[in-house]
């Protein structure tokens, strides 16, 4: 029993030798000064890091008598419980925001997004001359109108579809929407520039033939009498393919 008991006493006594000498090493000793030089130098250089930097980096640009493993321990605990941690990521040393403050850091911002000029194209010709098809949109325009340029308006919103043309083929025919109306600032479709607005703004081409003419806008919530109801269309996952094809240059 007294041997078992010796050998208690003699770990619980090399464990108390371990946790002195590692709060000697923390605590400064010797020169002070040094120390706290030592400290605000190897702050320095954690701060101005742009990536997790390594102990073998920071001994390299410490003085050769600094205890860098001490200086890490003692920094890390001065830096916890504060905005900023000091901590240890895969052997690498760098400072970071506490993670408990995340939320209060974390920023939302709208990225702007540009349309092309293929889409603004496609998005006039709707919104003067809806209900329109796609063969109607690319006969105004002169030139194909891909898949890509009719998606990107569907996601914003300012486009639907309404119908389908009672012609052969039955083609799907688009319109704009409120939200189309909402984002532009428009009370009603009826308020967007005319012909001698568009041309006192300088958008009108001066050398355009006499008898040129701009469509009246208009947005009917019910369907006209050239068309018929989707009813339950939409529903179908192949709906889609008939009415938008292969993706073809703008």
């Amino acid at each position: 029993m007294s041997n078992s008991s010796d050998r208690v006493e003699s770990a619980k006594d090399g464990i108390e030798s371990g946790i002195v000498q590692i709060s000697d090493r923390l605590k400064p000793s010797g020169d002070v000064e040094a120390v706290e030089s030592d400290l605000r130098l190897l702050e320095a250089l954690l701060f101005a890091a742009v990536e997790p930097i390594d102990t073998k980096t920071l001994r390299d640009r410490m003085p050769e008598e600094a205890d860098v493993g001490a200086l890490l321990a003692r920094l890390s605990r001065d830096y916890a419980g504060r905005g900023v941690n000091l901590v240890r990521v895969a052997d690498r040393w760098r400072f970071q925001t506490a993670p408990d403050l995340e939320h209060h850091l974390t920023d939302v911002k709208e990225a702007p997004r540009k349309l092309s000029n293929a889409a603004l194209e496609t998005l006039a010709i709707i919104a003067y001359h809806q209900p329109v098809t796609r063969a109607e949109i690319e006969d105004v325009r002169g030139v194909a109108v891909s898949r890509g340029t009719l998606d990107v308006l569907m996601e914003l919103g300012w486009i639907r579809l309404r119908g389908r043309r009672r012609t052969p083929g039955r083609p799907v025919t688009y319109g704009t929407t409120d939200e189309f109306l909402g984002h532009f600032n428009l009370e009603t479709i009826t308020d967007l520039p005319g012909r001698d607005d568009l041309k006192a703004a300088g958008l009108l081409d001066p050398r355009l033939p006499k008898d040129f003419e701009m469509p009246e806008p208009k947005m009917m919530d019910d369907i006209s009498t050239d068309e018929d109801p989707l009813e339950m269309e939409t529903e179908d996952p192949n709906f889609f393919e008939d009415f938008l094809g292969e993706d073809d240059e703008d």
